[in-house]
């Protein structure tokens, strides 16, 4: 009996060449390009929240990239963009990586297009949409509270560190769960519960 193939029905361009580095801080470039997006194709969708504006929060340099926050009235999102440093890898459109920071691994989403004013970035999704939300303020908080927690190493408490660890799962066997505590636990900060 042959084995059938499973071909995807879209793949996305892999990168013809390097990500350009940012030398500068992006946050204004980042703010150009949302607040465009804004304005011409989901000001009108029924999911945004118009208490908010776009706003890129609390970019620095963490091992030679970028990271920081931005905040749309649909999404509030970690970005690392290139500044020619260890944690940007050149990925297509889609592709996921595990990113290391002092709180531990977090699995952002690359994407790319070559032609837009932001050609490369890759994020990790907090917020989709922000209705929860009800000021400006608020989310601008809690962006700030993820970037805190990212950048904090982990705290293990008595129990934890008393459990014996656990044997590396392979990542076929255990493709759908969390398979990163750290995560869990950064999320849980954010959420203001750890």
């Amino acid at each position: 009996m042959s084995e059938r193939v499973r071909k995807p029905l879209f793949e996305a361009a892999r990168p013809a060449e390097a990500a350009v580095a940012y030398a500068d801080d992006p946050t204004a470039l980042l703010e150009a390009h949302y607040q465009r997006v804004w304005d011409t194709s989901m000001h009108d969708m029924p999911f945004v929240n118009p208490a908010l504006s776009v706003a890129a929060i609390g970019f620095r340099r963490h091992d030679g990239d970028w990271v920081g926050a931005v905040l749309t009235p649909w999404f509030l999102n970690l970005f690392v963009l290139p500044g020619g440093g260890t944690l940007w890898t050149d990925l297509a459109s889609g592709d996921r990586v595990r990113i290391p920071f002092p709180v531990g691994e977090l699995e952002f989403i690359a994407d790319y297009d070559p032609g837009s004013t932001l050609p490369a970035c890759q994020y990790c999704p907090l917020f989709a949409p922000v209705s929860q939300f009800v000021t400006q303020e608020a989310a601008v908080a809690a962006a700030e509270a993820a970037l805190t927690a990212l950048f904090a190493a982990p705290v293990v408490d008595a129990a934890e560190a008393a459990v014996p660890e656990k044997p590396p799962v392979s990542q076929s066997a255990n493709s759908g769960s969390d398979d990163v505590p750290a995560r869990r636990a950064f999320f849980r900060r954010v959420a203001g519960q750890g």
